[in-house]
């Protein structure tokens, strides 16, 4: 009876043990902060909903957020790099817009401090939605005489169905997407059942090697920061590997794109590990087809080191703790146009 209790006091030991280490990591909450112009409502979440899914606002009539950040998969595209009017791609791949509101800046270089600022940058990118101005965009939005009501209960006002109001609108309804609750949430809060032995394991590894050096904070992208202040690291930092070369990950340039300063070349936002099991292919060009090489990639060209095999499978397992569960997203009925269309 001695050696059983002693051996239930060293395993409640080890789990109290795991459990304190866990503590300093954070879960991912269940709704996200919202700027004090911009408060999250249902109406405007519902408005956002519908201008995120309606493809009239590109120049082709095809392209919608939703065609690029996908809510009914991991929130993209699951494409090397995304597509946008009449067929043509760009340089990077589409990040996941699931839990995007708990960054502190938006795009791969950070260039858009806020999810209302990013709102607004793809309709008049030439590749993405090409629309020539905002407003354009806009008079088609009030060509719809069905959306007007939506931005009235939204916003008030003589004059709600305004750019501003429109990207508030789909601010509003990217905050609505997170995906909480997931195995490694629970253990964190304590239930020593939500992940497996080789998900806890895995969960020490990836502290161990270096990898939450970068991705700690609720949502695996740094801790959160200041608005428009993004957690940026280089990559690649160690350069001498094949995975450079045969990737291309200097190819780019990065946040340099952005500010024009060399200090900035091949920095990158730190992006969210939420989900990751979701959204192959990986890294800001898509070149990575495999979250086991990604995991691989990473080690190397950040760490420098070669994970073992089971190093690799046992960090890959923690990641896929790292799913949560998905809010069911209805497809809304787009107002429509009678007898005539809005596109050219």
């Amino acid at each position: 009876m001695r050696t059983v209790a002693i051996a239930l006091l060293v395993s409640a030991g080890m789990f109290a043990m795991q459990v304190g280490q866990a503590a300093e990591w954070q879960v991912l909450p269940d709704t996200a902060p919202a700027p004090a112009d911009n408060p999250t409502t249902p109406e405007k979440v519902e408005l956002g909903r519908m201008l995120f899914m309606d493809p009239r606002f590109s120049s082709t009539g095809t392209v919608s957020c939703n065609s690029c950040h996908n809510v009914m998969l991991g929130g993209e595209d699951n494409r090397s790099v995304a597509m946008g009017v009449h067929g043509q791609t760009g340089g990077r791949s589409a990040p996941t817009v699931w839990n995007a509101a708990f960054s502190s800046s938006q795009f791969w270089d950070g260039r858009a401090a806020t999810l209302e600022d990013q709102a607004k940058g793809p309709v008049t990118n030439p590749i993405e939605m090409g629309m020539t101005e905002l407003e354009e965009a806009m008079d088609r939005v009030r060509d719809i005489p069905g959306y007007r009501p939506y931005f009235e209960k939204a916003f008030g006002g003589d004059d709600p169905m305004t750019v501003d109001n429109a990207a508030r609108a789909v601010a509003a309804f990217e905050r609505s997407l997170i995906t909480p609750n997931s195995p490694y949430d629970r253990y964190v809060r304590g239930d020593r059942e939500a992940m497996s032995e080789q998900q806890v394991r895995g969960m020490a590894t990836f502290a161990e090697v270096g990898c939450a050096a970068c991705h700690s904070g609720p949502a695996f992208s740094g801790p959160l920061a200041d608005t428009g202040k993004a957690n940026f690291m280089k990559f690649p930092t160690f350069t001498d590997n094949d995975y450079v070369s045969d990737y291309k990950f200097t190819d780019d340039g990065g946040r340099f794109q952005v500010t024009g300063k060399q200090t900035d070349r091949d920095f990158w936002k730190v992006p969210t590990l939420r989900n990751i099991e979701m959204n192959a292919p990986y890294f800001h060009n898509g070149a990575v087809k495999t979250l086991a090489e990604a995991v691989q990639v990473m080690a190397k060209t950040q760490l420098n080191i070669d994970l073992s095999d089971q190093q690799t499978a046992d960090i890959m397992a923690f990641l896929s703790a790292l799913t949560g569960e998905f809010p069911e997203q209805p497809m809304p009925r787009l107002p429509m146009t009678s007898g005539r269309t809005i596109v050219e």
